[in-house]
């Protein structure tokens, strides 16, 4: 007969030997340290020891602290890569996915005729021409629009990639 049960960090079913109950192993996926239980020892006579509850609070306020780091850290790090100001030469640089929100939403805001808000999305696209320019021919390429365009016509959404294509150039 084997044993199982489920690894407490990865949730992985685990089967053991019957030789490994009470002793600790490693979760062949996760590879964390895991105790194997023995299921011949009568659960009733276990004697939890109670919550503290200072502990508990102590925990609370240590989890909000790392969340709010966290937060913090993600923010500065957007600072980084904001784009820079309109008319100036990018230093820094973009992921592609970004981009290609900002690109995406830009012709949404253009199928939709919110010009004036597409306008300032273009100033934030210009500065990153070459990769722009890449996100767009995919985008136009594509045998299946983007989600976020489908509603948009087939002919509207290639001139508009057209007309922003040539912006680029």
């Amino acid at each position: 007969m084997s044993i199982k049960f489920h690894c407490e960090h990865c949730g992985n079913k685990i089967t053991a030997k019957d030789e490994a109950a009470s002793k600790w192993g490693r979760c062949p996926v996760c590879h964390n340290k895991i105790y194997v239980p023995d299921l011949n020892v009568d659960v009733s006579d276990l004697k939890l020891a109670p919550i503290d509850d200072n502990e508990e609070a102590e925990r609370k306020e240590l989890m909000a602290e790392t969340h709010q780091i966290n937060i913090d850290i993600l923010s500065l790090k957007e600072d980084v890569q904001a784009p820079p100001v309109v008319g100036k030469m990018s230093s820094y640089p973009i992921n592609n996915k970004k981009l290609e929100i900002r690109i995406i939403t830009y012709l949404q805001k253009m199928g939709a005729g919110k010009i004036e808000n597409a306008k300032e999305l273009e100033s934030q696209i210009t500065p990153y021409k070459q990769q722009a320019i890449k996100i767009l021919d995919r985008i136009a390429l594509s045998e299946i629009p983007e989600p976020e365009l489908a509603n948009v016509p087939p002919a509207v959404l290639s001139s508009m990639i057209k007309e922003l294509r040539s912006k680029l150039s």
